[in-house]
């Protein structure tokens, strides 16, 4: 459903305090009405299962959501249980991975994959300290799963819901930390639904953004993205786009030619990618996945 044109005012009117249990409550009944009302449709929401939360919890971690909007449904239609993903070749996956960046996140989706389908008989583990162990989840990562995918009251921060808080609770300050802000996310939990209530406030953090400026800005935890252009992850990117592509394995010289970039940087991202069990190196060449 489209945004209002300006939807925050309503929740602007109140001064809110961050230890106030009242103004927390009176807070989080703004934000659920605002989202009933604007709630986005999001693929992975349409029919949350443990998997489908899983796979888009991993592909939002570094993504924006109208890429992995778009690249979610196909991806779990060609591996849609955690079986058919860890069987699959990392080639393959990382096929699919395309266009997400940070492609490391798809051969650690792949192993957390093969744990959960080995050690835990295909189901998703809902403790997240149990989580946490698994490739490529953190702490924030583990604990939003639980909640989505299980509806488990716990604490966790993310951007979006860091704007929100800074924006309300935090109005004049400067590098928040997000100890100052863990504390508001304890308490105003809505602990009878969690997974709906991080799903509003992530929803009305981005409307935020969009009507406010980002306030995250101001949090301690904020870090100013490097161009992609011209970077060295913009090399390996291209790389090992061009090898999932191939069907024969390719040279350095020959990929530092087709992607305009000179040898040495090439064969640096070629290294690296190698190094992480991304690419294999022949000894006709480089090929996508590992041997």
């Amino acid at each position: 459903m489209p945004f209002m044109a300006n939807p925050i005012r309503t929740i602007d009117t109140i001064q809110y305090s961050a230890t106030e249990a009242d103004d927390c409550r009176r807070f989080r009944e703004k934000v659920l009405s605002w989202y009933r009302v604007h709630r986005r449709d999001l693929p992975w929401r349409r029919n949350p299962t443990p998997y489908r939360v899983f796979i888009s919890e991993i592909m939002l971690q570094q993504t924006q959501v109208n890429r992995v909007a778009q690249l979610f449904p196909p991806f779990v239609r060609t591996f849609p249980s955690f079986k058919r993903l860890a069987e699959a070749p990392l080639a393959e996956v990382l096929r699919h991975w395309s266009g997400l960046g940070y492609n490391r996140r798809g051969k650690w989706l792949r192993e957390a994959a093969t744990i959960i389908h080995r050690d835990h008989r295909g189901r998703l583990p809902r403790d997240p300290a149990t989580l946490v162990a698994l490739p490529g989840v953190g702490k924030a990562t583990a604990a939003s799963i639980a909640a989505f995918a299980y509806d488990e009251p716990t604490v966790f921060l993310e951007t979006n819901i860091r704007a929100v808080f800074i924006h309300h609770f935090f109005r004049d300050a400067e590098r928040v930390s997000d100890g100052d802000l863990l504390p508001l996310a304890e308490a105003t939990l809505d602990r009878e639904a969690p997974g709906q209530w991080y799903s509003a406030m992530m929803d009305y953090g981005t409307e935020l953004k969009r009507v406010h400026g980002n306030p995250t800005r101001r949090s301690a935890a904020h870090k100013r993205q490097e161009p992609f252009e011209g970077s060295q992850r913009q090399v390996r990117g291209g790389a090992l786009k061009r090898l999932i592509a191939s069907s024969v394995p390719l040279s350095a010289k020959a990929l530092a030619k087709t992607g305009g970039f000179d040898l040495a940087r090439t064969q640096r991202a070629l290294d690296q990618l190698v190094a992480e069990g991304l690419v294999t190196a022949t000894p006709e060449g480089y090929v996508a996945g590992s041997s």
